[in-house]
């Protein structure tokens, strides 16, 4: 195989070594053989792992959109780019696989035919946040992570990787940038809701289930490898901003907690995770150095190479390098600590940390210089070149590049898949309160389960789906019972972009809570909560007749609980609090530190019988 093309830097003609492409060579062996013919671009293209988009079509993208993200052609050829992060997909299965398909394709035109490792944030649930979590679009709908945790079911969690596993690896989707395995210690945090919840000991043994689930026993050809965040565990953040933005940097440890955090990621090692994200905060008052983790080396390597000797992928989180725009409004780097460091510095810095791969950055012209001017040695590129070649060797990629359209039409959103993630959001509603009324005998009995075909008064259901289930009214006076579900609250912020996490006050407006107990008062009423975050439930708690909460579910999967056709098996994955004051004066790195909460961690009623 000759070799015709010219690359930056190498003007000759050079003979290839194909041997890199023989499955029956050890994977060891097939990554020397490939890093000792790669251009110094060549290596530094693997570093990058970006956004993409696809076109509705299956077309690969022209670049150009709400994150002004390049065309496919510049970053695959132009950058020689081959891992990236995809965003919105085709509407049905087989466009997202001929998507793959001429993506690899592109890929296999470059000089040495890397294969391209897609990745995804989460997109098996009702989420719609670009830097968090995708609509699922046609793949099987489950609950989020939280309800996945208020099940405590790891079985459950094992399949929903495994049905997971199978619908991304059909339309070639090979890393998946979860679980999220971070402690929800800080009740107004906005990211709790892709979290394992409040308690170390469940995070880390249901998140070790998601792991094999998506992974199996081992990382091979089947298998979609996990990139488990975020390293050394986000959740204790001040006031429980967000690092996303600069208002949100700093990680706070005021009851010297740093190593309960760790717990989880202790489990996932065991799990055999094949790659690790760092957070965006900064630890202040610890021994660590005071900047963001995908700058720091104390934590990089000293604490996740040296201690728990991990020798998989580390991928920063997204954006630490440049600034950038999104929809139009700036988003400054998340560079905290080392805002004064010129994007070059924090890139050596990032290196120097001993991470392997920068997320959300798409400058490989920018390592190139840094090795060119002597500032990094290319010695330090090709231990990461390992890692990132290695996976892709494992995964199968270079053996197997393409997927069947034909056969991810028949897996991805399969009837036995919907089912099992509708089975999952019912068992996930977890009841908080069934009060005794009573029947038409006089004798008491719990509110829940519903008789079908009462009259129905609505809010926040299809009142056609209401309508499978009772007879629906128009006012509460001429109900039976109400039915209202309402989301947990969050303070508007001033970007379009940061009201996609929800921060800030967890008390229910004025207005609202008087409407509720406004409805209570005229006709029993059950309200149904769906809690990214623990709202403040007390002031209408004693109103209601009956309390569930959600993590994403359908209308007919709360209605077939509420009427008594599934069961609610659901426990709280986090103390609900009883007030902002106790929230307020809780240690943000704590485990149920609120005072006198509202319900705790674990509670969740049953019907009887």
């Amino acid at each position: 195989m000759t070799d015709t093309t010219t690359t930056t830097g190498t003007s000759a003609a050079r003979e290839l070594d194909a041997r890199y492409r023989d499955a029956s060579l050890p994977t060891a062996e097939r990554v020397e053989i490939l890093l000792a013919q790669m251009t110094l671009e060549e290596k530094a293209g693997l570093f990058f792992q970006t956004m993409i988009a696809a076109g509705d079509d299956g077309s690969l993208s022209q670049g150009g959109d709400a994150f002004g993200l390049p065309s496919t052609d510049e970053v695959v050829s132009g950058r020689l780019m081959n891992h990236f992060n995809v965003l919105a997909l085709p509407p049905t299965p087989e466009l997202i696989a001929e998507w793959h398909n001429r993506l690899q394709e592109a890929a296999a035109a470059t000089r040495l035919g890397i294969p391209v490792t897609v990745s995804t944030d989460p997109r098996h649930s009702y989420t719609d946040n670009p830097l968090a979590g995708m609509l699922a679009g046609s793949f099987s709908v489950w609950p989020e992570t939280l309800g996945l945790a208020a099940t405590r079911d790891e079985e459950l969690v094992e399949r929903f990787g495994d049905i997971a596993r199978r619908e991304y690896t059909a339309v070639g989707i090979r890393v998946a940038l979860h679980p999220q395995i971070d402690l929800a210690t800080e009740p107004r945090w906005s990211r709790a809701l892709q979290t394992f919840g409040e308690d170390p000991d469940l995070a880390g043994r249901l998140g070790a289930a998601y792991i094999r689930g998506f992974q199996g026993a081992e990382l091979g050809p089947e298998s979609v490898a996990t990139m488990t965040k975020h390293f050394p565990g986000g959740g204790p953040q001040k006031d429980g901003e967000d690092p996303h933005f600069a208002h949100g940097r700093e990680q706070v440890y005021p009851g010297d907690e740093f190593e309960t955090h760790l717990k989880p990621f202790e489990a996932a090692f065991e799990a055999g995770t094949s790659q690790i994200m760092p957070y965006y905060g900064m630890p202040v008052g610890t021994e660590y150095e005071e900047v963001g983790f995908g700058f720091n080396r104390s934590v990089i390597t000293g604490l996740l190479r040296e201690r728990y000797g991990f020798d998989g992928i580390v991928c920063t989180d997204w954006g630490l390098i440049n600034d950038s725009e999104i929809m139009g409004e700036p988003f400054p780097a998340r560079a905290w600590g080392v805002e004064h460091l010129t994007p070059r510095e924090r890139m050596r810095k990032v290196i120097d940390a001993g991470v392997d791969q920068f997320g959300g950055e798409a400058d490989p012209a920018m390592l190139v210089d840094l090795v060119r001017s002597g500032e990094i040695t290319e010695e330090r590129l090709d231990v990461s070149a390992r890692r990132l070649l290695r996976e892709k060797f494992v995964l199968g990629l270079f053996d197997q590049p393409f997927v069947d359209v034909e056969r991810a039409k028949r897996v991805v959103g399969s009837p036995e898949f919907l089912a099992a993630g509708e089975a999952a959001q019912r068992a996930a509603i977890t009841l908080l309160v069934n009060r005794e009324r009573p029947d038409a005998s006089g004798a008491p009995r719990p509110v829940l389960p519903l008789a079908r075909g009462l009259r129905l008064y609505v809010e926040g259901v299809p009142a056609e789906v209401a309508a499978e289930y009772g007879e629906v009214v128009a006012s509460p006076a001429d109900a039976d019972v109400a039915i209202l579900r309402l989301q947990a609250p969050f303070e508007q912020r001033p970007t379009f972009f940061e009201n996609f996490f929800h921060s800030g006050s967890l008390d229910f407006p004025a207005e609202q809570v008087a409407h509720v107990r406004e409805v209570a008062a005229a006709v029993p009423t059950v309200v149904d909560v769906f809690l990214d975050r623990p709202a403040i439930l007390s002031p209408f708690v004693d109103d209601l007749a009956a309390l569930t909460a959600n993590w994403g579910a359908n209308p007919r999967a709360l209605f077939d609980v509420l009427v008594g056709d599934a069961a609610p098996q659901g426990a709280l994955p986090f103390d609900l609090p009883s007030s902002m004051a106790a929230v307020e004066a809780s240690r943000p790195d704590v485990p149920f530190d609120t005072a006198e909460p509202l319900f705790r961690f674990g509670h969740g009623l049953r019907y009887a019988g």
